[in-house]
């Protein structure tokens, strides 16, 4: 059975780590008989959360999908991850959704990744509703994570009120109807509003009235001349507010509890939009396409699974149109056509075929594309289409990784090189200099994580090894130094001889080569090999084996033999200058410095400023909005390899950082010691 496009709803939850997102989602399927019994996060048993490092975490680490019936509408729900480890690729995950159901913990309200996650939302120009969840608690506190929500800089209307007696979650509030809804035996009954809570009650609806009134010209003038608006006009001031982004109406629940489900699912239905009310999807190149089933069709890969039965599984966000299974469409990338097989419906791990076309909104799973990859448009072929996809963050932290056994490199890096299809976040390379395979990622438990599903998809044993920074080397003053290669063992020999000026350059200046030679006295051909002896030596490093970087090299004399003479002696002689010129010029090294930007409550602001001194951190600035404070420092990258535990144990699980490349700078002695010391400890092991 089909759902009228105008009453579908394809939806995401979003917010912080802890917050309850998997668990409201779990009352959501239980409410539309999806489910036939709630699933708790504690055991392990929900339907989003299947993943056996979810499990073990009690965490999200993968957004999970489902979809339901309700009131014979179909909805579709996208559960995204909350922790800052895994939510790199939150812009592709809400570029599938019209709408967004933001959660947000009773206890805690607004979070200082909660902003982060907040922008995602409004860069996408998503209509959105606050769900307070977790009102089951002993420390929930309703009023303090409304008033938290101004941090966000949002007009807000509550449409419930949560009643609590003794400590327990009894009911709601409903502000603009003006009656109370008692939870009793797993439905509500109506009664009257508490008269403790009765004025704070009014005072909200007549706040909530005028927002609603403000959103809408004819209703605030009907509002001013008549002083009220039927329940009727209120449902559409506020739909229509919540549409153009203008309102955000605030609902409350305790999903762990099975209280105010239905409310959400009817707020979903009432509030959120369809998939015809959103704007035409549109890339920067002016291309558009509208969201109607007569379009042409065009689909979005926006996330690529792994299931152990289906293989790779495409999940695919229809934008226009209608497709079926068995369609053929191009993938606007690749420019080769793909069948699409059979349509899935997923309700975590569970698939279901679909019988019938699906249309704009729909989210189904497609298993086995042969060159489709997340990110890709399929469309018509006669009416192309792609939509462009915003830039994934950088990575913030790399490990190398060795196989435990020896001689199992490239089962590692093939084991590793499966993940990426799935997770667009990693990134993984080869170090030229060692043959280190480097993983690169959002955070620690990013990788940790990462490698663990490795171990257990494909049966190997992976080690990490301490995170890798990048240091370097560079030379300050001006020298001039001989290479000379000369070697003779019966027949032909080998013979280079150049003299080189090397001096430093300014700070990411990079290498320059100058070629100075005149009359001859080495031929033109040579002149490259020494060029490229040079960058070999540098490459090698001095010190710590670490690149040399920053400085210019001028070749202005030397010698060569008719017969000896050849590319590779001239390499040769290249390099062994470029040692003699670091001898002289005694090189210095350079360590990264990173760019942390912090979000933090205000009470932490004296602790993490003291740990930033520590790590011999610059704080650049602060700023502090609503309880919320946002810190830059220039901090060296050695001082911040392992931050986020650190910050999460200052700011009770609440901090959240990003942190990118900001410039090198010359290492302090103690520091400089200590690398160099290590790099011939382990070349001596060696």
């Amino acid at each position: 059975m089909s759902t009228p496009l105008d009453m579908q709803r394809t939806f995401a939850l979003v917010g912080t780590g802890g917050c309850g997102k998997t668990s409201l989602a779990e009352m959501l399927l239980f409410n539309t008989g999806a489910l036939t019994r709630m699933g708790a996060i504690e055991d392990g048993t929900t339907c989003l959360d299947y993943e056996p490092e979810e499990i073990h975490r009690r965490g999200s680490i993968q957004p999970a999908f489902a979809t339901w019936l309700w009131n014979r509408n179909r909805h579709f729900l996208l559960d995204t991850p909350g922790d800052g480890n895994f939510t790199g690729d939150m812009e592709w995950l809400l570029k599938a959704v019209d709408g967004v159901l933001f959660v947000l913990d009773a206890v805690d309200g607004v979070r200082p990744l909660t902003k982060k996650l907040w922008n995602n939302v409004r860069a996408e120009k998503l209509p959105a509703m606050f769900v307070i969840n977790k009102l089951d608690r002993d420390r929930a506190n309703f009023q303090m994570a409304f008033d938290s929500l101004s941090a966000l800089g949002v007009k807000t209307v509550a449409l419930q009120v949560p009643i609590r007696r003794n400590g327990v979650f009894a009911g709601v509030v409903d502000v603009l109807q003006g009656k109370a809804l008692m939870f009793a035996d797993g439905g509500v009954t109506e009664a009257k509003i508490p008269p403790e809570l009765a004025d704070d009650v009014q005072l909200l609806h007549d706040v909530t009235v005028e927002n609603i009134a403000e959103s809408d010209e004819d209703l605030m003038e009907k509002y001013l001349e008549e002083g009220s608006l039927d329940f009727a006009e209120l449902g559409v001031g506020l739909r229509a507010g919540v549409l153009s982004g203008e309102l955000t109406p605030v609902l409350v629940c305790s999903a762990i509890e099975n209280k105010g489900g239905k409310a959400v699912l009817d707020a979903v239905e009432a509030l959120l939009p369809s998939p015809l009310e959103r704007p035409a999807f549109a890339n920067p190149d002016g291309d558009a396409r509208p969201t109607s089933p007569d379009a042409p069709p065009a689909c979005l890969v926006f996330k690529t699974l792994s299931d152990p039965f289906s293989g790779q599984l495409s999940l695919l966000r229809i934008l226009s149109g209608t497709v079926a299974a068995d369609s053929v469409l191009k993938n606007m990338r690749a420019e080769e056509s793909e069948r699409l097989g059979n349509l899935l419906y997923l309700t975590g791990k569970t698939q279901a075929s679909v019988k019938d076309p699906v249309q704009s909104g729909a989210i189904v799973a497609v298993a086995k594309l042969k060159n489709t990859r997340s990110g890709d448009t399929l469309c018509d072929e006669k009416s192309p289409f792609a939509l462009s996809m915003p830039k994934l963050p950088p990575q913030l932290i790399t490990y190398a990784l060795a196989p435990k056994e020896k001689g199992e490199e490239d089962k590692v890096y093939t084991a590793i090189q499966r993940l990426l299809d799935e997770d667009m976040t990693l990134k993984l390379a080869r170090d030229e200099e060692n043959g280190d395979i480097l993983l690169s990622g959002m955070g620690q438990l990013h990788i940790e994580l990462s490698v663990e599903k490795a171990r257990r998809r494909y049966k190997i044993g992976i080690a990490l090894k301490t995170p890798r920074v990048p240091y370097r080397e560079t030379v300050r003053g001006k020298c001039q130094a001989q290479g000379r290669h000369k070697k003779q063992s019966g027949g032909r020999g080998q013979f280079g001889d150049c003299w080189i000026e090397m001096e430093g350059l300014p700070r990411g200046a990079g290498y320059v080569f100058e070629d100075a030679i005149v009359g001859g006295v080495i031929p033109r051909q040579y002149i490259p090999a020494i060029d490229k002896g040079i960058q070999e030596a540098a490459a090698r490093g001095f010190l710590a084996g670490c690149q040399v970087v920053d400085y210019r090299v001028k070749v202005y004399d030397g010698s060569y033999h008719t017969v000896d003479s050849s590319e590779m002696a001239f390499k040769v002689a290249g390099s062994l200058a470029f040692k003699k010129a670091m001898e002289s010029l005694k090189p210095v090294l350079l360590e990264p410095v990173v760019l942390l930007t912090i979000s933090i409550p205000d009470e932490n602001m004296g602790d993490v400023i003291g740990d930033l001194s520590s790590r011999r951190g610059k704080v650049l600035g602060s700023d502090s909005r609503a309880g919320l404070t946002e810190i830059k420092a220039h901090v060296p990258m050695s001082e911040v390899l392992r931050y986020a535990p650190d910050l999460r144990s200052m700011t009770g699980g609440q901090g959240f950082f990003t942190m990118e490349f900001a410039h090198y700078e010359e290492a302090p002695q103690p520091v400089a010691e200590k690398v160099i010391a290590e790099y011939r400890k382990s070349r001596a092991a060696e």
